[in-house]
């Protein structure tokens, strides 16, 4: 079960194999909730409470200009910057890769955003790779690369196709 990362949560065993991603989960993740800056969501091993992975939602904006060239013709050039949800961090403990833990937390979010720009204006959910793997992982699930950036993103209007 995907849930909110709360206290009941062990988080100092958590270890995906790359530091930032660990050092995030242990140390930082509960001070960003407590600042409303992003949301974390686990999901862990029922009797253990062990987390299994991780990812965060908060909001976000990118500049217009930074959308391919096709996407900014479509978009009013009032706004210079697009409202987006940023999903900053998805991780997977070592133990539990593998397993399809990284697909079913990527949908989870996924279909939270869709959900959410129903209430909230969203274009786009929108994913800066920590490395090429990272990259292949998220190209696979349909996200396209913003030109001049290392970000992707993928449309709502893409997600409401998958979720409708």
């Amino acid at each position: 079960m995907i849930e909110f990362l709360d206290k009941k949560h062990n988080k100092k065993e958590f270890n995906c194999g790359k530091e930032l991603l660990n050092n995030y989960i242990q140390n930082q993740a509960g001070q960003d909730i407590k600042r409303k800056l992003s949301v974390c969501f686990v999901i862990s091993e029922n009797e253990t409470n062990l987390i299994q992975g991780y990812y965060t939602l908060s909001n976000n904006s990118i500049p217009l200009s930074q959308f391919p060239i096709q996407i900014q013709k479509k978009l009013p050039k009032s706004y210079t910057s697009i409202p987006t949800t940023l999903l900053g961090r998805l991780a997977i403990d070592m133990k539990s890769q593998g397993k399809g833990i990284g697909k079913i937390l990527l949908i989870d979010a996924l279909k939270r955003s869709y959900e959410l720009s129903k209430e909230m204006g969203s274009f786009a959910v929108v994913v800066d790779p920590i490395d090429e793997e990272a990259e292949r992982f998220y190209e696979k699930y349909g996200f396209i690369k913003l030109p001049d950036s290392g970000k992707m993103f993928i449309a709502i209007n893409t997600l409401k196709q998958l979720f409708e």
